[in-house]
């Protein structure tokens, strides 16, 4: 009676909510399926607009990333200097996909080309006619949209190159170029919509094509052509071409002289979004009411075969959801209920596990051991990616994500941890605190990202002197620290000692301050902790040592210990 009286709960009702559902469908896609369509064609061209203004920027900051760089870069100014060609061909044709660029140009300082990474191969002819070269042989850095004899379409940076002494020896000028066939192709897959570069009014690469022919040469509607290169204004609208009505967006580029030399197109062909919508909306349906066909077909059959099975299974699972999971499912049928709540024991395990394997982390991270980690490993599928994802989310509190090492937090705890352990062993163990001279004057000089490729140089630079033993962290802004276990003042001081020359051998660019070396001040603490002894003492001596060391001249190493 029970089974009877379910079933007519709830299977009657979600055959006719089945019905409804049908004529609820067809009703709205009668007489709303049209503007869902405009809709779906507008959204699309304007998230492909959206993309393509951050393209653009994107391969703005990138050139000007890349070209402002390598200018200071001692291997380039070297090869410049000595007008080595091939020398120049070898430091910048690796560079384009760090830079995310197409080329590199190199002059001397009158503006006549020592190297470029693109064609023409022959070197020596002036590009005076570009107005980044230009620009940066009068010692300005530039970014502009701009034509040249080869590259017809491209965004370039031009950046200036400097000597030792300040004297200019030549320019580097790096670009995105858009007009490239590969390039086209490459926004084509990035945009999901049909590509044209023009050169002025006329199409010079373009990913549309009729009979298996590019359609490059062919010029672009005056109509339009008046829109955009005489008004330089963005034009949106439906476009016929080739007999295909595409949603076309059309975007001028302007050079420096302020004029239209070239145009961004993107199409989207209309009748593929719609239809590809229209597909996607009929299989969505269709399985949609197959699924709920089915659905209520294998509700019938389960609920008359194997309710109280299910009852109990479910008082069960009630509580693991309340958080009972070391628990023991007592169902002890041989059919598939069996099977699943076998299934449901083993996930209750696995959860247990994994909550206690997490538990244990925990600990050992509260008490400075953040060495110790999940084991992974021991999980599978989405328990794996879950134990992945708690170890990540681990790391974010325990590092600093600029650097790549932990963070002082991450440090508290494990000076706190062999603090303690040194007091066990009775070993000394010894502190260095970093900071960069001078690296407010640094940072309002060369802006914050420079700064912050100085302080990554730095941290680096400090990784390299340290045994796998010691710990390094960031502790404040420009600061350092460093923990050595089982180390004495004389292995404290030769470390400080080479990260104080291994900062100052690597030459971090700062020609603008006089050309004085970006240096580190570093104090050093080294104690044999006792019962009694204060850890927070430990680090003030540091912090007084370093203190001593900027009173010094800065570029100092000075040791206080006990």
């Amino acid at each position: 009676m029970q089974i009877k009286s379910f079933k007519i709960k709830i299977i009657i009702p979600a055959i006719i909510v089945l019905a409804a559902l049908v004529v609820m469908l067809n009703v709205f896609l009668l007489f709303r399926f049209s503007a869902l369509n405009n809709a779906l064609v507008n959204e699309k061209l304007t998230a492909n607009i959206n993309s393509l203004n951050m393209y653009l920027e994107d391969s703005k900051a990138n050139s000007r990333a890349a070209a402002v760089s390598m200018s200071n870069n001692y291997d380039v100014k070297k090869a410049i200097r000595e007008r080595n060609t091939g020398a120049l061909l070898r430091i910048f044709t690796p560079t384009h996909s760090l830079y995310r660029i197409n080329y590199y140009t190199i002059t001397d300082n009158e503006g006549n080309v020592l190297a470029r990474t693109h064609e023409p191969s022959n070197f020596g002819d002036s590009v005076l006619n570009q107005q980044n070269v230009k620009d940066a042989l009068s010692g300005k850095v530039s970014t502009y949209f701009e034509a040249g004899t080869a590259v017809k379409v491209s965004v370039r940076t031009g950046a200036p190159v400097y000597d030792e002494n300040g004297a200019l020896l030549g320019v580097i000028s790096a670009g995105v170029r858009f007009d490239s066939d590969s390039a086209v192709e490459e926004l084509k897959k990035l945009f999901n919509a049909e590509v044209t570069i023009f050169s002025g009014n006329v199409r010079i690469n373009t990913t549309i094509k009729q009979n298996g022919q590019s359609v490059a040469g062919t010029t672009l509607d005056p109509r339009i052509a008046e829109v955009v290169m005489e008004k330089k204004r963005e034009y949106s609208g439906n476009a016929e071409i080739l007999g295909v009505q595409y949603e076309t967006f059309y975007k001028p580029l302007v050079n420096a002289q302020n004029e239209v030399f070239a145009i961004f197109c993107l199409g989207i062909s209309r009748a593929e979004i719609i239809e590809s919508a229209n597909k996607s909306v009929r299989d969505g349906i269709i399985l949609g009411l197959l699924g709920l066909a089915v659905s209520i077909i294998v509700l019938f059959i389960v609920i008359s075969t194997i309710s109280e099975p299910i009852i109990k299974l479910s008082e069960e699972m009630d509580r693991i959801a309340n958080g009972n999971l070391n628990i023991v499912i007592d169902v002890k049928s041989d059919d598939e209920v069996g099977l699943l709540a076998k299934s449901f024991q083993k996930a209750a395990d696995t959860i247990h596990k994994l909550l206690d394997d997490i538990n244990i982390m925990i600990a050992e991270h509260e008490k400075g051991n953040t060495d110790y980690c999940l084991s992974v490993d021991e999980f599978r599928g989405d328990y794996k990616a879950l134990a992945l994802s708690v170890l990540k989310f681990a790391s974010f509190g325990l590092r600093d994500h600029l650097l790549g090492i932990a963070n002082r937090r991450s440090f508290d705890n494990r000076l706190n941890w062999e603090w303690k352990r040194a007091v066990s062993e009775s070993a000394s163990i010894g502190i260095l605190i970093i900071n960069i001279d001078k690296f407010k004057n640094y940072n309002e000089t060369y802006g914050r990202l420079q700064g912050d490729v100085a302080l990554q140089t730095v941290a680096k630079a400090a990784q390299q002197q340290l045994k796998s033993s010691y710990f390094i962290a960031r502790r404040d802004g420009d600061e350092l620290i460093v923990l050595l276990p089982s180390t004495d003042s004389d292995g404290a001081l030769t470390t400080a000692e080479t990260i104080r020359r291994d900062v100052e051998k690597a030459l971090i660019p700062c020609a603008k301050l006089g050309g004085v070396k970006v240096t580190v001040s570093i104090g050093v603490s080294v104690q044999s902790p006792t019962q009694g002894k204060l850890v927070e003492n430990f680090v003030l001596m540091a912090d007084n040592a370093l203190g001593k060391a900027k009173e010094a001249g800065r570029n100092k190493v000075v040791i206080l210990d006990l």
